[in-house]
């Protein structure tokens, strides 16, 4: 067999051996996903006989500013739209989770070295001591018959006379009360901020009253106790609720101010006018009015009445310190007006940023999905983490008592308003099961959050989002680091699992494996087809592969269903030239060879130690084997190399003088995850090519793969994954030749410590 290529070099960094080991990383997830039906289909979207519950609300709620409690009576109208006929319903009760004695309190893990600072000690004592918890008074009927129910931890069972058939409706009041919790004291996503000084409080109150649980085709009712990791999941509804405060006290809530006639002076009711034309923050209650508000407290109470239609949940803020503004956001369907409360603890910061963070929120997630569908959204001032709610969001970043503020706390104020106004479409309206599945909602919005950061502000320090940040997470400690499809309450490092890691997958996914283009029209398929429903994992899976034309089952498999991490390494590159047979080319070729080769060390010494051999000492014992020149090109190399010419086709003899370079790269796969290979190539005269090949092509073995690459230019460095988009934890191994990086724990850093 003629032979056309020749080897010039190779450079190996470890033995490729090939065959396939290990589980199919691109097996189908059939076996994972939950088979279609008329409910859901195979696409990705609601099936034909698609439904879903509704419970609609009326409310009246007093908030008792002397006794820090909440006492409310609400009347629950829930239509059943299932096929099923349900002889009782489930509520959730979540502020049960405080009860001295919960399954939240007893199941949470604690040792001596994690209470032993004064802080966590006195909020351990704090929590426990706290007499929290629903005191429901009791429940009835339409007409005021009491109905049976039983509480089980942090839910509610109600018994019906009759069961609910399909269509039919019911209706039922339940009266109750319960201690609002100081979350400075012992933490919480909603509760109260005592300021001692002035003796005021800033009231950010949700999970306030009994609400329904989900009932769907996947999980029938949905029967999670809440032990506070874990989320909620909720049925859509209208609200009319009314909430009594003190008279001083200015109220935000979930939905629309109904009687702002009797509620605001005839100037502010102007300045909202105002606003509602303005492209700027404009003052609803100014900073002035808010100051004189606060110095004293009023006497009697004024009731706040507020409309929502088709939300999930409702929650409110109440303080005598807030002020208020607000500006317009103009999208194609309609006008949302964006709003701040906020104490002067808050600024300069939120008088600067929070309401235009809002509308930047709405303009970006909106192109990414739908036209934001509520009148409203809003930002809430709390000392606390973020915390997000239809229309309404509690958010942190409190500057230094003069006014200054860090670079981390400024960003981190920008982050959390983005982050929880972004909550709104995932999962307020796009309502995934967040008791279930943390990622659907923390996920997918933290990976648009990364996307507003960086339509906000050039080179936005954005701490999750790009492949690089994940890679201390992804190569870390298996013991603690468990797949993103795993049930919320038992995730390992809960911001990464939940956040970080599935943000980056669809960053990835956008950039790397379908392209912009293809990602946004398929991520917006979902959105809408899901809009104002309840989405699973598969729809979500499923929807993206149909809208896209792309299989991604080996995406989902790897990034979501494993603990893998990507580490692919360069192993050798193999040059190879054309052999042109003609022997005025070749032997040169191997004279140039033969003098730059490495001499042995033997051969090096022997020409010091060696005065003279025997044929130097008597030449007469050379002859013609000995002294003639092996590179000579002689009568019959040039006959034979003719010969070898009568015998190729034209379309040969053009292959041989092509002037190809030939080099075949390696790759092993150490980490597990498979995935493209992005491959840049710089020559000799310093241009470059990038090669992007699909992951596909570690379909018949994920641990090594080789492909060879031609080129009319030589070779002088290689680089995969050049631009660092592939979460690639080890960058070492990733260039030919080997050059020195920083780790990636100290890109990291770098980046981090700007602010």
């Amino acid at each position: 067999m003629t032979h056309f290529l020749r080897l010039l070099s190779v450079l190996t960094f470890s033995t490729i051996t090939f065959g396939q080991t290990g589980p199919d990383k691109f097996k189908q997830l059939g076996e994972e996903l939950a088979t279609p039906n008329v409910y859901r289909n195979a696409a990705g979207a609601p099936g034909h006989q698609y439904y879903q519950q509704k419970a609609d609300y009326k409310m009246k709620v007093v908030l008792d500013d002397e006794k820090q409690t909440l006492a409310g009576a609400e009347t629950i109208s829930y239509t059943n739209n299932s096929p099923d006929a349900l002889s009782y319903l489930w509520l959730q009760l979540d502020q049960n989770i405080r009860k001295p004695g919960s399954d939240a309190q007893l199941t949470s893990t604690s040792s001596i070295e994690s209470m032993s600072s004064p802080y966590a000690l006195t909020r351990t004592f704090n929590a426990m001591e706290f007499e929290g918890g629903f005191n429901i008074e009791e429940v009835t009927d339409v007409s005021g018959k009491k109905m049976t129910y039983t509480i089980v931890g942090t839910m509610m069972r109600i018994d019906l006379p009759k069961a609910l058939s399909n269509g039919a409706s019911v209706v039922f009041n339940i009266k109750w009360w319960y201690n609002i919790n100081n979350r400075m004291e012992i933490g919480g996503r909603s509760g109260y901020e005592y300021f001692e000084e002035e003796d005021n409080y800033i009231y950010t109150i949700a999970q306030f009253f009994p609400r329904m649980c989900v009932y769907n085709d996947v999980e029938g009712w949905q029967n999670k106790q809440f032990l506070g990791g874990g989320e909620f999941t909720l049925t859509f509804g209208d609200y009319d609720v009314e909430i009594t405060v003190p008279t001083d006290h200015v109220v935000a809530a979930t939905g629309e101010l109904q009687n702002a006639s009797k509620i605001l002076t005839k100037e502010q009711q102007k300045r909202f006018e105002e606003a509602q034309n303005s492209n700027d923050p404009v003052f609803i209650i100014t900073p002035e009015e808010a100051a004189e508000v606060e110095k004293s407290k009023a006497s009697g109470t004024k009731t706040w009445i507020f409309k929502a239609e088709n939300v999930r949940d409702f929650a409110f803020a109440s303080s005598r310190k807030f002020m208020w503004d607000a500006q317009a956001v103009k999208q194609e369907s309609k006008t949302v007006m964006a709003m701040s409360y906020f104490p002067k603890e808050g600024n300069p910061l939120w008088e600067k940023y929070s309401t235009r963070l809002i509308a930047q929120t709405l303009r970006t997630y909106s192109k990414h999905t739908f036209d934001y569908p509520y009148p409203v959204a809003i930002s809430v001032h709390a000392n606390a983490i973020g915390m997000e709610y239809p229309m309404i969001c509690f958010n942190g970043g409190r500057p230094n008592a003069d006014g200054t503020y860090s670079e981390r706390t400024k960003y981190g104020m920008h982050s959390v308003i983005i982050h929880e106004v972004g909550h709104n479409y995932f999962p307020m309206i796009i309502n995934s099961d967040e008791r279930q599945w943390t990622w659907m909602d923390e996920g997918l919005n933290t990976f648009l959050q990364y996307l507003t950061e960086q339509e906000w502000q050039r080179d936005y320090p954005s701490r999750r989002g790009p492949a690089h940040l994940i890679v201390d997470y992804m190569k870390g400690d298996k013991s603690y680091i468990t797949p993103i499809m795993t049930n919320s309450e038992s995730l390992f490092q809960f911001g990464n699992n939940a956040y970080g890691k599935p943000a980056t997958a669809l960053n990835i996914l956008r950039e790397t494996i379908l392209g912009r283009e293809l990602f946004d029209y398929a991520f917006k398929v979902y959105a809408q087809r899901w809009m104002f429903k309840h989405p699973t994992p598969a729809d979500f899976f499923r929807t993206m592969e149909d809208a896209s034309g792309i299989d991604l089952d080996w995406f989902w498999r790897g990034w979501f269903y494993t603990t893998d991490y990507v580490d692919i390494s360069l192993e050798s590159v193999k040059w190879y030239q054309m052999n042109t047979f003609d022997p005025e080319i070749e032997k040169n070729i191997e004279r140039d060879f033969a003098e730059s080769e490495n001499k042995n060390i033997s051969e090096l010494r022997n020409r010091e130690s060696i005065a003279k051999t025997v044929n130097e000492e008597y030449p007469e014992l050379d002859d013609e084997y000995n002294t003639r020149d092996i590179f000579e090109v002689t009568a019959a190399d040039k006959a034979a190399y003719q010969a070898f010419l009568a015998g190729l086709s034209e379309s040969d003899k053009a292959l041989l003088n092509s002037g190809y370079e030939f080099y075949q790269l390696d790759f092993k796969n150490k980490g597990g995850l498979v995935m493209p290979l992005i491959i840049q190539f710089t020559f000799e005269d310093g241009s470059t090519e990038l090669v992007r090949i699909p992951a596909e092509i570690w379909r018949k073995n994920a641990d090594y793969v080789s492909k060879v690459f031609f080129f009319k230019k030589k070779v002088t460095h290689v680089v995969l994954d050049p631009f660092l988009e592939t979460a690639d934890c080890d960058t070492y191994d990733n260039a030919f030749p080997r050059q020195l990086v920083p780790s990636r724990f100290e890109i990291f850093e770098q980046k981090n410590n700007e602010y």
